[in-house]
């Protein structure tokens, strides 16, 4: 489900945001994004990702920065960097030939010319997940919002499926009754004296192969589990996909068993209609 979400705050000399993205994933993926120096956070993060959200590929960045009004001057480790320049010097010496330059922000960039100060993870950890369950708030109402319109057209879908299926069971004893007797005219035409018990034996055995009641209960009590679904709090992603499967099965058996072209449209408007459905269920958590 696609959602956008942040939370800042100020804790002890930083600012703290957390940003959190969710798109659709078929299972709960997640992507930690942490400054080295925070990844003592990420089991406790991790976990409270997931005790919230079970569905949907997950970023949280975590982005920080000094406060202006305490930013101090860079804690240069100048011992180091002399060393750096005095090697740099003697290579060049050895070399016979000047080297290329480099800059004052290269010899920065060497590992451990600029000193980190000390992260105090005991003061800061407690913060930082507080922070971050008020971005997981924030992500979970966009997602809530969201889930209730997805809610609305698939129950507006739910009941074009069912107006479907009550017309299909309506004209079924119809169906079959125009189906019989097209038999009985076809056999009366090709012998004058039809056998009438084989006649029945055959009109009973096309009527149990024509007959789509079975596939028409439970394509209602798919639709039934499906408004259930999406009516609860509780996650329902997996388990609406698990009956868009079933009930796409269903409607391809009424197609296949189809005795009439009204038969065989209605078998295409719900499959149409399933699709739609699970489309849409891709962004359901």
């Amino acid at each position: 489900m696609t959602a956008f979400a942040l939370a800042e705050r100020e804790i002890g000399a930083w600012v703290f945001t957390w940003e959190l993205r969710s798109v659709n994933h078929r299972y709960l993926d997640t992507a930690l994004r942490l400054p080295d120096s925070f990844r003592f956070v990420e089991g406790d993060a991790r976990t409270r990702i997931a005790a919230l959200l079970k569905r949907g590929r997950v970023e949280a960045t975590l982005v920080l920065k000094r406060r202006e009004a305490q930013a101090e001057g860079l804690p240069v480790n100048l011992e180091l960097a002399g060393s750096l320049l005095a090697a740099a010097s003697r290579i060049e010496t050895l070399s016979g030939r000047e080297l290329a330059s480099f800059s004052a922000l290269d010899v920065l960039r060497w590992p451990g010319v600029l000193n980190e100060a000390e992260v105090d993870r005991e003061t800061l950890a407690p913060g930082l997940l507080d922070l971050l369950d008020e971005a997981l708030a924030g992500l979970v109402r966009v997602r809530e919002t969201e889930g209730r319109q997805l809610a609305l057209l698939i129950a507006s879908r739910c009941s074009q499926m069912r107006e479907i299926v009550a017309g299909v069971r309506l004209r079924l004893p119809e169906v079959l009754a125009a189906m019989r007797e097209k038999l009985r005219l076809r056999v009366t035409e090709l012998a004058a004296k039809p056998d009438e018990d084989r006649l029945e034996q055959e009109m009973v055995y096309l009527a149990q192969k024509w007959d789509v009641a079975e596939e028409l209960d439970r394509l209602e009590s798919h639709l039934t589990e499906v408004e259930r679904a999406i009516e609860q709090r509780d996650a329902a992603g997996r388990r609406l996909d698990f009956l868009m499967q079933e009930m796409n099965r269903e409607a391809n058996t009424l197609g296949s068993k189809s005795a009439d072209t009204e038969t065989t449209r209605a078998s295409v408007e719900l499959k149409v209609l399933i699709e739609q459905i699970r489309e849409q269920v891709q962004n359901v958590e």
